[in-house]
């Protein structure tokens, strides 16, 4: 069976038809290109063009030339490269402390099946409609009685604690066909080696997913980071870089903003097939 839309096949035999749903489809595409594209190119524009360019004709494209010295300024003098390592080691974390909790709350739930697996479940998701903002006090406390102030540690484990990416791995474990489960079993796996050696391979696109959404979300936190790692020396880019803007250039620091979203960027070109075809996301919602 075909899909069905708003005009038929008959109404797409029609020329005036046809020709005006393609140019509405290209108005659309135009569109969306430049809302969605438009920011991240003119940033990459900006950050190699002088301050005087960009503030006589921001739109212009490089009326007097290249500024290339951009980069490399926002990358020494500014210390970006260091700033640039902190984000890196923190996403990092996030998304390995992420990744571990997720994947292990998830195979309990759905694999394990626990005695009191709909409580559980529902307790994880009743923690969704609690505002963040409600738990940053005793969250801080928490962080301060540890003597966590000022370590990567007091980002990373906090991180761990979303609902989110628990119900989205649990959800697509629940698809999984349970006899390839139980035939491990039969052959005498345990527990663990089901989890690592059946459970994680036939996981990969979920787990895709749940990576990017970790990185990108440590990558652009700011007021948790801000609060927890007040010395600079530790801070990511999302914290230095607005304390920096006043004391740089417009020039270097538009460099520095295109250099923080080189990570970004290059994660969604590398995963972003999970993303636009739903494969990943398929058995997460399904049923």
């Amino acid at each position: 069976m075909s899909d069905r839309g708003v005009l038929s096949s008959f109404d797409w035999r029609r020329g005036r038809v046809r020709g005006t749903a393609r140019v509405v489809h290209t108005v659309l595409l135009v569109l969306l290109f430049l809302a969605g594209l438009g920011p991240v190119l003119w940033l990459a524009k900006s950050a190699i063009t002088p301050t005087q360019d960009t503030l006589r004709d921001p739109l212009a494209l490089w009326p007097h030339g290249f500024d290339f010295a951009n980069l490399a300024t926002a990358w020494t003098r500014v210390q970006i490269d260091k700033y640039f390592l902190n984000t890196v080691l923190i996403a990092a974390g996030a998304w390995l402390v992420q990744l571990l909790v997720a994947t292990t709350a998830g195979f309990a739930l759905s694999v394990l099946r626990p005695r009191y697996r709909k409580v559980l479940t529902g307790v994880v998701l009743a923690t969704l409609f609690v505002p963040s903002v409600v738990l940053l006090v005793p969250l801080y406390l928490t962080v301060v009685d540890l003597s966590m102030i000022n370590t990567f540690w007091a980002v990373w484990l906090p991180a761990g604690a979303n609902a989110f990416n628990i119900l989205l791995v649990q959800r697509f474990f629940d698809n999984l066909p349970r006899e390839v489960f139980e035939a491990a079993r039969v052959d005498g796996a345990g527990p663990f080696r089901l989890f690592w050696s059946v459970v994680l391979p036939m996981s990969r696109p979920i787990l895709g997913v749940v990576s990017v959404f970790a990185v990108i979300a440590a990558w652009k936190d700011f007021l948790w980071p801000m609060l927890v790692l007040p010395d600079p020396a530790v801070q990511p880019l999302s914290v230095r870089l607005p304390a920096l803007q006043r004391f740089i250039e417009l020039d270097v620091f538009l460099a520095a903003l295109a250099i923080s979203t080189v990570i970004p960027v290059a994660l969604f070109l590398a995963f972003q097939r999970l993303f636009l075809n739903g494969g990943a996301l398929s058995g997460a919602v399904k049923g």
